[in-house]
């Protein structure tokens, strides 16, 4: 009976809006329940206009006007984007659009959200009206606990996807939408997107898919610098970097060759260029929020501001353009089925991520070694580090890594307590070592004369210049890993992909001529990234990790501290009736090696203080890998820059 009422209600309305004219004296509400349009694949008529006025850096706020052409009179819903790329999940920040307005010839309209999928928003659009104006603002966090910074005295990153609108019942490549940008004064920009016309402040940009847009983000900043990656080469790759301050912007000679040389590289990798011009987007930056977010012709990335001036003690963010840049082949490009969907507010599928971020991390961590970014021994340690916290992974008992690419929809990639016993989004560096286990196979049964670097061009390098997505399935990886070679390809991953150990696929490591082993020594690479991290490591002994107020950030599951009923958060007060520091805890777990002493700690927990004693006697350790005597080694070949 309240359907029929709604429905009632809802065609009166209907009659109303059919009148002449559309100057009412009385605002009318949409009602609710009201379908959302089934997705059709049509042109919506005319161009979106979005325009952004980014100048109000003190608070933070974006205001958005978006105009928007109207096809009919009646009932419209317009989305907020709620699936994002990249993000892998449901995760479009709605919270942060405010002061939400629509109109039509100066006549406001009344909108409801829907109740049932609240990125919705139907109106009722008045007989004569040609175009809809939407009004509102979108609210940048003020603090990172309100979510990630994108606006700063300094710099800003427009997403578009995040002050936006658009129609609902299309393909998002339908609805085409020239955008414009009013940035502060002064200010210098690098966005994929170009030009269209500029007055003032105020840059227009040419219309463009929706997709194409979202696709398109912007760093801007006062402190700019542009770098031409490939002088003279086939199609433009440009470094555009903002910073905090512009004396960071300091990038030598040397440097700027080696990020060149990771152009080359991964053309040498892929054989072809899935894009017609490519823009690094590059934060320099402790004020604006972290970021890595691939997209096809860009990427956002940012990095510590000393990551130039500060080279040889900042390696934490070494191998991020590297990683991002793959991802216009691996993940844009090349894109899995269901990640392929026809816009922003239809569930994506995650269950290739495995492929989209797993060898995204394997050619990332490849192309960086082989570019200059790591040297090889860096390359090395990372994998040995890589290779232990995955080996020690306890929660593969229960969850078989395929089961993580759900995380980012599960938890949307909030904070967890137990991250060796409920796994987080293991996709990345377990599948790295799964594609690692590939290619040493290959490089065995063909005696060197193939690798999975014959993958990377058979499956990445396709068409010069097209970057039209082409999506895959399993079978498509299994059909393309079998023209390299002949094997039971379906069977090698679903046999790691599915399975429960014990310990991580580390066949990779053996079959590249190395072993996981274990010293009470860290590498020079682990040294220099905790100390840039501020993190002490004791994980492999006393089954935890400090930060530098000797607090546990990170607890092992059945471990030894586990054992003794530590947990994130507590903290460490002394070590053997002395105030408690990484030297000292180091110093106590040295002295019980081989001994029957046992380490005593005075603990905190909230108000609570307590004592506890491991009968701990191994000593630290920490991973590395160690040559195999006599065993071909394929990981240095695999970390060798490739001459063509």
């Amino acid at each position: 009976m309240k359907r029929l009422a709604v429905s009632a209600c809802f065609a009166a309305l209907l009659l109303a809006s059919a009148s002449p004219t559309f100057a009412q004296t009385a605002l009318q509400t949409p009602p609710t329940p009201q379908p959302i349009p089934a997705v059709v694949d049509r042109a919506w008529s005319g161009v979106v206009r979005l325009d952004v006025d980014a100048t109000d850096l003190n608070r933070r706020i974006y205001r958005v006007r978006e105009t928007i052409p109207v096809e009919a009179a009646g009932p419209m819903t317009l989305f907020f984007p709620e699936w994002l790329p990249g993000n892998h999940g449901p995760v479009g920040p709605v919270t942060q659009l405010a002061g939400l307005t629509f109109s039509a010839g100066g006549q406001r309209i009344e909108w409801v959200r829907d109740a049932l999928s609240p990125y919705a928003f139907h109106i009722v659009v008045p007989a004569g009206a040609t175009e809809l104006v939407a009004e509102f603002q979108h609210l940048s966090p003020t603090t990172g606990a309100q979510g990630r910074i994108t606006m700063t005295a300094e710099m800003l990153n427009i997403q578009w996807e995040k002050m936006l609108l658009y129609p609902a019942g299309r393909f998002h490549r339908n609805i085409t939408i020239q955008a414009g940008v009013t940035l502060p004064e002064g200010w210098e920009y690098g966005t994929a997107l170009r030009p269209d016309s500029s007055t003032g402040a105020t840059t227009t940009f040419q219309p463009v898919p929706l997709d194409v847009l979202v696709d398109s983000p912007m760093f801007a900043g006062d402190h700019y610098r542009q770098i031409d990656l490939d002088p003279g080469g086939r199609s433009p790759v440009l470094l555009n970097i903002v910073a905090d301050a512009g004396e960071n912007i300091a990038p030598t000679d040397e440097q700027i060759g080696i990020l060149r040389t990771l152009v080359v590289q991964a053309d040498r990798l892929f054989g072809t260029r899935q894009y017609d011009h490519y823009d690094f987007l590059v934060a320099m930056t402790e004020r604006m929020g972290g970021i890595g977010l691939e997209h096809h012709r860009s990427s956002e990335n940012s990095v510590d501001p000393g990551f130039f001036t500060d080279w040889d003690s900042k390696l934490g963010d070494r191998d991020l353009l590297a990683h991002e840049y793959t991802h216009s082949w691996d993940g844009k490009y090349r894109r899995p089925a269901g990640q392929d969907v026809a816009n922003f507010n239809l569930p994506m599928q995650n269950e290739l991520l495995w492929v989209y971020e797993g060898q995204t991390q394997f050619w990332g961590k490849v192309l960086a070694a082989r570019s200059g970014l790591h040297s090889r021994q860096q390359a090395l340690d990372a994998l040995a580090m890589d290779a232990a916290t995955y080996d020690n992974t306890v929660g593969r008992e229960w969850r078989a890594m395929q089961d993580t690419v759900n995380d980012p929809i599960i938890s949307q990639r909030r904070p967890i307590g137990w991250r060796s016993w409920q796994r987080s989004e293991d996709y990345y560096v377990e599948g790295q070592l799964i594609w690692l286990d590939a290619d040493t196979l290959i490089r065995e049964q063909t005696n060197g004369r193939k690798s999975l670097d014959d993958f990377a061009r058979a499956f990445f390098g396709v068409q010069e210049g097209n970057y039209d997505a082409n999506p895959y399935t399993f079978a498509t990886v299994v059909e393309t890993l079998s023209g390299v070679m002949e094997h039971d390809w379906a069977t090698f991953l679903r046999s790691r992909l599915d399975g429960h150990g014990p310990g991580a696929p580390l066949d990779g490591l053996t079959r590249g001529g190395y072993r996981l082993v274990y010293t009470d020594t860290m590498s020079d690479y682990q040294k220099t990234l905790w100390a840039e991290y501020g993190r002490n490591d004791f994980i492999y002994s006393l089954g935890f990790m400090t930060g530098a107020d000797n607090t546990l950030s990170s607890v092992q599951w059945n471990g030894p501290a586990f054992e003794q009923g530590l947990a994130i958060g507590m903290q460490i007060i002394a070590v053997n009736g002395e105030a408690a520091s990484a030297a000292t805890l180091r110093a106590a777990v040295t002295a019980a090696k081989g001994t029957d002493q046992k380490i005593d700690l005075i603990v905190r927990d909230g108000t609570r203080y307590r004592t506890v004693a491991f009968d701990y006697h191994d000593g630290l350790k920490y991973p590395h890998l160690e040559r195999i005597e006599g065993a071909p080694d394929r990981l240095g070949d695999l970390f060798t820059a490739r001459r063509r």
